[in-house]
């Protein structure tokens, strides 16, 4: 199965061309590689709230990715406001894959507990956010890559919840 997927960046700098996006970069190569995933959509939004959601919307409504991997806005910062959007379109909540990824990323560093990344379903979609930084997207999403084209089938209604259980 080829998972259709969606990134999307929040940065005030990435959206104005002052910063690389290399966390996306990152994004893109390990879902190619390690799930075969098919970039769909890929933009760069500044920390807006109201932004952030109509890209998520747009992602999933339109261009029906089955998986949106977003970057940046989750930590403490006054613009980082990623998690609530995301919380705002969301039909279902994921907590198990945020709280791996947090807990993986405790044994790195103790930081990791400050992530305020959340993982939810809207729709047919599988919506996870990433750290900002390229080695806190690399270890987050390897933390769970394994999984995720089961939970892509659940979610996508291809394969029963219980399906190849041990």
């Amino acid at each position: 199965m080829k998972w259709k997927v969606a990134i999307l960046t929040a940065s005030d700098k990435g959206s104005r061309g002052e910063r690389e996006d290399t966390s996306a970069q990152v994004i893109r190569e390990l879902v190619e590689e390690e799930i075969g995933g098919e970039i769909v959509d890929y933009r760069i939004v500044p920390d807006e709230q109201d932004e952030i959601m109509a890209a998520l919307i747009e992602m999933t409504d339109y261009y029906k990715a089955d998986l949106v991997l977003t970057t940046g806005g989750t930590g403490l910062g006054p613009r980082d406001v990623t998690p609530e959007a995301t919380l705002k379109v969301a039909d279902r909540l994921v907590p198990g894959i945020s709280e791996v990824m947090r807990m993986n990323g405790m044994s790195r560093t103790r930081r990791a507990m400050l992530s305020r990344g959340v993982s939810v379903i809207r729709d047919r979609s599988l919506i996870i956010n990433l750290p900002g930084s390229p080695k806190g997207v690399q270890e987050s999403l390897m933390s769970v890559i394994d999984q995720l084209p089961h939970a892509l089938g659940i979610v996508s209604g291809q394969v029963g919840e219980h399906a190849n259980e041990r």
